[in-house]
């Protein structure tokens, strides 16, 4: 069979989801023709993907959350307006993902929780059925358990899910925990890399980390400074920054490169996260401590969901000593790694199974999102 991949652009999850499953799919025998990857001025391609994706990529203006003036967390007003400014290049990459999707000659489209392509299927009708792949999917599933937050918060993340798979055939729901099926919603075991499931985790002595905004940076230089004994490697998602920089005493900054992320995970004492889904997936598979630090709602249930399934602490500040105390208590969660191992069968299964061909070209009705 051949694959066409479209990549939500923003942060790093979806990105190493989809070198993965290439990886899994060339395996098998399948072939990836394109991968189309969503982009917006705020963000750029990590280097790591373009060198490691086999397939041709090509690049579309796609919608993108803000961050608030102190670049911590996503500001949905600032998002709201931004995005309703920018309608018209989202109406002709629409047209583009389309185009590419007749001329790709792809059996199938996987949808890494790009919005454009369920907006895509829903007003301009591909004829090529696609799935939906990402941890996001299982928030539609009716025994997700959701953390205590502002409930139009949630409805609004639910309702951006569905549209991000409105025809879809099939949900692909990436989950810490097994689960049964619900309707077209199949749960999956996370999605992680060769060199994840093959890495000879060591106790090291520093922390590691990861921020998708960079305004959390001085929180981390204030702890450097009351704390300066204590190693600290973090990666950023910065632009225009060198490969590493050494901001304090023992502290150094790091542009996000996936080999030298692993690298320094698989040595860490434990590791501090904006809670994304995927890192925190390493960190547990690799047997770390983690502390989540959510930058938005979605990364809120990611944070609930994995702290319920042993992962680490939640905090709403990169208050390291939290962590180190934490980490002192720490045991993995092993029946964890036993999921994740059975994930490339299962992901196989179902996209070799009978996937519906009959795309839904009608927009479901308003009332189904309430």
């Amino acid at each position: 069979m051949k694959f066409m991949f479209i990549v939500q652009g923003e942060g790093r999850g979806h990105f190493t989801q989809a070198i993965t499953l290439e990886e899994m799919l060339l395996k098998n025998g399948h072939e990836v023709v394109e991968v189309l990857v969503g982009k917006s001025s705020s963000r750029s391609l990590p280097g790591f993907f373009n060198r490691t994706i086999k397939a041709p990529v090509k690049r579309f203006i796609s919608p993108n959350f803000l961050p608030t003036a102190q670049n911590k967390r996503v500001s949905l007003g600032r998002s709201v307006a931004y995005n309703l400014l920018q309608l018209p290049a989202y109406i002709n990459s629409m047209f583009y993902i389309k185009q590419r999707i007749q001329e790709s000659g792809a059996d199938v489209v996987i949808n890494f929780y790009e919005l454009l392509t369920g907006l895509t299927y829903a007003f301009l009708r591909p004829r090529i059925p696609y799935v939906c792949i990402g941890h996001q999917y299982l928030f539609l599933h009716k025994d997700f358990e959701f953390p205590k937050k502002n409930p139009l918060s949630l409805f609004m993340l639910r309702f951006f899910t569905r549209l991000t798979s409105l025809g879809a055939s099939k949900k692909l729901a990436l989950s810490f925990n097994p689960m049964e099926d619900d309707n077209n919603i199949t749960v999956i075991p996370p999605l992680l890399r060769r060199e994840v499931l093959s890495i000879q985790a060591e106790q090291g002595d520093y922390i590691h980390g990861y921020m998708v905004n960079a305004g959390y940076a001085d929180q981390v230089i204030s702890y450097n400074k009351e704390h300066p004994d204590q190693a600290m490697h973090f990666f950023w998602d910065k632009p225009d920054m060198p490969e590493e920089m050494k901001v304090g005493d023992n502290l150094f900054f790091h542009a996000l490169n996936d080999v030298d992320f692993l690298k320094y995970m698989s040595r860490c004492k434990a590791y501090a996260s904006t809670a994304g889904f995927e890192s925190i997936c390493e960190a547990m598979y690799i047997g770390k401590p983690v502390m989540m630090v959510p930058v938005h709602i979605e990364q809120d249930c990611n944070a609930y969901d994995a702290a319920r399934a042993g992962a680490g602490i939640v905090d709403d500040s990169f208050n390291l000593d939290n962590l180190i105390e934490f980490s002192k208590e720490y045991v993995p969660n092993r029946s964890f790694t036993y999921w994740v191992n059975s994930c490339e069968r299962a992901l196989i299964d179902e996209l070799e199974g009978n996937i519906d061909q009959h795309t839904i070209f009608a927009i479901p009705a308003l009332s189904n999102y309430f």
